[in-house]
């Protein structure tokens, strides 16, 4: 098991943070989810560093619970019904993701909104070599995760019930507009130098964007469920980021893996790719250009400098979580560290696209 696993792999008893009236969650059940069956056990999974996510386990089957986490929070964060739309509308085009089952608004049922969903049985991989794979196979591993999120980028929202998911143009310049603000209003976690310097350069080299198409916003490894024995991705999880947008920022975003070193998110940099047995970053950029029938990826350091920027904010506000004590993931304390060499990462490549100290 690797170090990630050992952390954030299965389940643990409900933090008392994240604690909550489980009666009265059973009763919205056995009226809301279709099927349901007590009596009702809670579990905490060890993951999910933003929004707090459980597992319901009864005696028939199991099911997970995702909710916005309790206190204070960021204006547009948290966002559990999105990612509640998006799930039923992908379902119901054969695109691997749970079923759903309710949407609570309520917050006199657990003290925060939260949706119910199937518990999908399968293998989570936290380290983006796959060692727990053959080398023999890994290639076939990557394959399907490129083969999905091109599959996700196939999808005109108009035709899926998600033409009204998020604004379809200039999605660049209100990502960066989002988290430049939300980096700037979290004053408790703090100033960096390069996220300044990011939050200037960005939003002056947008360049044109393709047809708007569903994003994922957090596609990587550990953002999926694997088959229990084949290299396919049986269900995609954590979709609090999606709406629409970009799909060229959506890949480069999974693609970072590329230009990550390994103390960052289990990244590619330095390590030797073929010993691994895993494809280039070209090939990989190739399989999925055959896939969505683009025939070029240009300004991939601009998206580079975006998504690693986009990144910083977003352990950004973990940092302010932690520091406020609302963090839902015991290991936040280590994610707020990270501000500061992502934000170097980022600031590298947007000088490889052009940025000048």
């Amino acid at each position: 098991m690797t170090d990630k696993q050992a952390q954030f792999a299965g389940t643990q008893e409900v933090r008392e943070a994240h604690r909550f009236d489980e009666k009265r969650l059973a009763n919205w059940m056995e009226t809301n989810v279709e099927g349901y069956e007590g009596p009702l056990t809670v579990e905490q999974f060890k993951g999910g560093q933003s929004n707090p996510t459980y597992k319901l386990l009864t005696p028939k089957k199991n099911y997970v619970l995702r909710r916005k986490p309790p206190g204070k929070l960021l204006k547009s964060a948290h966002a559990v019904d999105r990612e509640y739309k998006v799930i039923t509308a992908l379902h119901a085009q054969g695109f691997p993701v749970a079923r759903t089952y309710g949407l609570c608004t309520d917050e006199e049922v657990i003290g925060t909104w939260f949706y119910i969903m199937d518990c999908v049985d399968g293998r989570i991989f936290w380290d983006t070599t796959f060692p727990e794979i053959d080398k023999e196979e890994r290639g076939a591993y990557f394959d399907a995760m490129n083969a999905t999120i091109a599959k996700l980028h196939s999808f005109d929202p108009d035709a899926i019930c998600l033409g009204d998911f998020g604004k379809k143009e200039d999605y660049l310049a209100r990502q960066i507009g989002r988290w430049s603000r939300q980096y700037k209003d979290d004053a408790e976690a703090g100033r960096f130098e390069e996220m300044d310097k990011l939050c200037e350069w960005l939003p002056a080299n947008i360049p044109d964007e393709g047809p708007a198409r569903v994003v994922h916003g957090d596609y990587r490894c550990d953002n999926m469920i694997f088959h229990p024995t084949e290299p396919r991705v049986i269900a995609v999880l954590d979709w609090e980021l999606s709406t629409l947008g970009d799909p060229l920022a959506d890949f480069t975003y999974h693609l970072m893996m590329y230009r990550m070193p390994p103390t960052e998110t289990a990244g590619l940099v330095g390590r030797d790719l073929s010993e691994l047995g895993l494809p280039t970053e070209q090939e990989y950029v190739e399989a999925y250009m055959k896939r969505t029938g683009i025939e070029t990826l240009p300004n991939v350091d601009f998206y580079m400098a975006y998504n690693m920027f986009r990144l910083a904010a977003i352990v950004h506000g973990i940092r302010g979580r932690y520091l406020r004590g609302t963090a839902s993931n015991k290991h936040a304390a280590a994610m707020a560290e990270r501000v500061q060499p992502l934000a170097s990462l980022a600031w590298e490549q947007a000088k490889k696209a052009g940025a000048t100290d």
